[in-house]
């Protein structure tokens, strides 16, 4: 073989590797500030994640969902090609933590990431951005039994407590469960920007894609919208929730208006 012949085999096999690294790297700055929940049925294996912020069609970039598989959810900088990525990853076999490490090793913005996760026998991570700008505050997480919540511009730490709160004391099915912690946290304040898009996601076994989803892409008042919606649907993932059957009722007595938190 020609050294000319060689030279070009390897420029294309150096290209192609090259074209492949850059693939798994993220592109422009997204910037999506958001609330948002993920969670697992260990015993079902139905797995879902919910999510409300100001930016447009949230429930479509933000949360991803795999039967039997896990939960993810990528906030803030957020990179949408990692969805399926991180979902891959656990199938694979590694631990939440792990595929964290794969995802943010080489990252030079990975401080500026929020990424939430959950895998199919209930384990968790979270990763806050630690470089996120003073815009971004208040931001922070908690974890509880098969469940993590996560957000950033928020209008305080009462919408990550109340989201908690919401999922852990909420009877129903998964799905029920989630809108409650989304409902939750908006009715403590949620984005400090505004209220314009939600979505719910959740996969079961046996059924390909998403089993259930319901989105609103743009409203005045995304969240609210999103559980009239869910009240008006007839779906097996429901349970019996009073929160999400009809006759719809505003679920917020009192709600403060979008606020960013004092310094």
């Amino acid at each position: 073989m020609s050294r000319i012949m060689m030279g070009a085999i390897f420029v294309l096999g150096l290209n192609s590797f090259q074209a492949a690294a850059a693939d798994q790297q993220p592109s422009k700055i997204e910037k999506t500030a958001t609330f948002s929940i993920v969670a697992v049925d260990p015993e079902t294996g139905i797995c879902g994640a919910a999510v409300a912020s100001k930016y447009p069609a949230v429930g479509k970039v933000v949360p991803y969902v795999r039967a039997g598989v896990g939960a993810f959810c990528t906030q803030h900088w957020h990179v949408p090609k990692w969805g399926e990525r991180a979902l891959d990853l656990l199938e694979q076999g590694k631990r939440p933590e792990e595929v964290f490490l794969d995802l943010l090793n080489d990252d030079q913005d990975a401080e500026q990431r929020q990424l939430g996760i959950a895998d199919s026998q209930g384990r968790t991570a979270v990763h806050n951005p630690t470089a996120a700008g003073q815009n971004s505050y208040y931001f922070g997480a908690m974890t509880g039994r098969h469940y993590t919540v996560q957000g950033n511009t928020l209008t305080g730490r009462e919408v990550i407590v109340a989201m908690a709160e919401g999922y852990e004391d909420t009877q129903g099915s998964l799905a029920d469960r989630l809108m409650a912690a989304l409902i939750a946290g908006d009715c403590a304040g949620g984005d400090h920007r505004g209220r314009l898009a939600a979505g719910i996601r959740v996969a079961k076994p046996g059924v390909e894609g998403d089993w259930f989803s319901l989105y609103v892409d743009e409203s005045d008042d995304a969240v609210v919208e999103l559980l009239r919606k869910y009240a008006e649907t007839k779906h097996d993932a429901k349970g019996d929730w009073r929160g999400g059957q009809l006759s719809f009722q505003h679920p917020c007595q009192e709600r403060p208006m979008p606020k960013a938190p004092a310094p």
